[in-house]
């Protein structure tokens, strides 16, 4: 009897430990090990991964248009056309494409480690080598559904629409709430590894935030903004400069120092057990 009952006690214990939320040191433990096997990977593998996340995300752009287009003007219309924006985010994440933002907390992690100029360039080859070819994948991307027709005029209207607000908030503005969105990717990448059946949804959320809120991405706003180019309605340095440049930095801040810091600084007796 007593050990039917030490089994049943022991069983209780294992189902409370796999049900609580993991500890902070193994969540971080699981996106230092993710940073350090992103860093091994080779140009071409990036290069290829990068593009195929490029075009994927212009789905974000494409997901939201098809709502607009279908939808009444009102004004509750973008609390469920913003559902579309999530589309580009599950594919990249669910398919485990490199999209740069995604990037900067996990390989951040092993920098902050290691503190070596054999290190920071390799986050940088990683980070130039994505972010060129995430924007190669969203021209391209931009210009195919450009020259195709392969949308109705509806859809296509609110492409340019799209295009257009993202391009009429100023340098400033952009690369504030750039800081914010960066944020939110970057939590959203501390939040997966453990997520389970759940990843879907904080997906499908964050970037259900991200797009109401407007707040700038740089690969997916990169792709509205060049179905402008590509429509001739504005130049491709003028979309570079008052758009891709702010949201991007805007996006580095708020993914590295807002959040890959304050982790590191957070679970600095984690990183210490690793070496």
């Amino acid at each position: 009897m007593a050990i039917n009952q030490r089994k049943a006690e022991e069983k209780k214990q294992e189902e409370i430990i796999e049900r609580r939320a993991p500890p902070g040191d193994v969540v971080y433990k699981a996106i230092y090990a993710e940073g350090k096997h992103e860093l091994e990977r080779n140009n071409l593998e990036l290069g290829l991964s990068g593009l195929s996340a490029g075009l994927s995300m212009g789905f974000s752009m494409v997901g939201e248009a098809l709502l607009r287009a279908h939808l009444p003007a009102a004004h509750w219309a973008p609390l469920l056309s913003k559902f579309g924006y999530s589309l580009g985010f599950l594919i990249v994440i669910l398919g485990r494409q490199q999209l740069f933002t995604k990037n900067t907390l996990t390989v951040i992690l092993p920098l902050l480690r290691e503190k070596k100029m054999a290190m920071v360039a390799n986050v940088l080859r990683l980070w130039g080598i994505v972010l060129a070819a995430n924007l190669i994948g969203a021209f391209i991307f931009a210009s195919l559904i450009e020259i195709s027709n392969a949308f109705s005029p509806e859809v296509r209207n609110a492409f340019l629409v799209m295009g257009q607000s993202s391009m009429n908030a100023g340098f400033a503005d952009i690369l504030v709430r750039g800081i914010v969105s960066g944020w939110l990717i970057a939590l959203m990448v501390w939040l997966l590894p453990f997520a389970e059946s759940a990843r879907i949804w904080v997906i499908i959320l964050l970037a259900y935030v991200i797009g109401l809120a407007d707040l700038p991405h740089v690969v997916a706003g990169s792709a509205e903004v060049f179905y402008l180019v590509t429509a001739g309605a504005v130049g491709f340095w003028v979309a570079m400069g008052a758009y891709v440049c702010p949201a991007l930095v805007g996006n580095v801040i708020g993914g590295v120092a807002l959040v890959a810091v304050g982790a590191h600084a957070e679970f600095v007796e984690a990183d210490e057990k690793l070496k």
